[in-house]
């Protein structure tokens, strides 16, 4: 599926901008709290905000070789690749990495990240060296759009707040989630439960 330039950068400033702002709405009694799997809300809040730093990283490393071509095929070398005991524990450290400050942290990422971007004409799409091998800048954009977008609505139901993305964030994160399910065959199964057909089985993830 092509994607405006544009329009995904926005997304993702729109997606990283919603994101500080809630992360600088969590009190102390928040951070401690039941997240994600083995992580409270800081893990998981750390692992969300690399979203914003890994962009800003990858700019500044270019690659030579194209790994990855697409949304979808990024999400499936990441799941191919992920140690899961290894993601947790980059979790923790990067929450313990917010400091005592984190919406101050998350909004330096999210400044640094723009700012890097804007360094990148429209026109341009550089092989960028990411976690999965090399890949163009409008392949990895949308990815991060989508992992601040799910993860912020991870953050916002374990701290009980009623909080969404911007509707242009969720609509390229809906992109996002097309893409991946194309790529992994489940699109027939998606459009039959989302239309009252038949549901989905238990514990169906299209990142799975």
């Amino acid at each position: 599926m092509s994607r405006d330039p544009a329009s995904a950068r926005a997304a993702l400033l729109g997606a990283g901008a919603w994101f500080a702002e809630l992360v600088e709405e969590l009190r102390p009694h928040h951070w401690t709290r039941p997240g994600l799997g083995s992580w409270d809300v800081r893990a998981l809040v750390g692992h969300t905000h690399r979203a914003l730093v890994t962009l800003g990283d990858y700019l500044l490393v270019p690659a030579e070789d194209e790994t990855c071509t697409g949304v979808a095929q990024y999400y499936a070398l990441a799941a191919a690749a992920a140690d899961p005991a290894q993601v947790a524990t980059r979790g923790v450290a990067a929450g313990r990495d917010l400091g005592r400050h984190p919406g101050a942290a998350v909004r330096a990422s999210l400044d640094r990240a723009q700012d890097a971007l804007a360094q990148v004409p429209l026109e341009e799409d550089p092989l960028i060296r990411t976690v999965v091998g090399g890949t163009r800048l409008r392949a990895y954009v949308p990815t991060r759009t989508f992992e601040l977008a799910v993860h912020g609505l991870d953050v916002a139901a374990a701290c009980g707040l009623d909080r969404s993305p911007p509707e242009h964030v969720l609509a390229d994160a809906g992109q996002t989630v097309l893409e991946i399910a194309a790529g992994g065959g489940h699109l027939p199964g998606i459009l039959l439960a989302l239309t009252g057909r038949r549901p989905l089985p238990p514990g169906f993830s299209v990142l799975a």
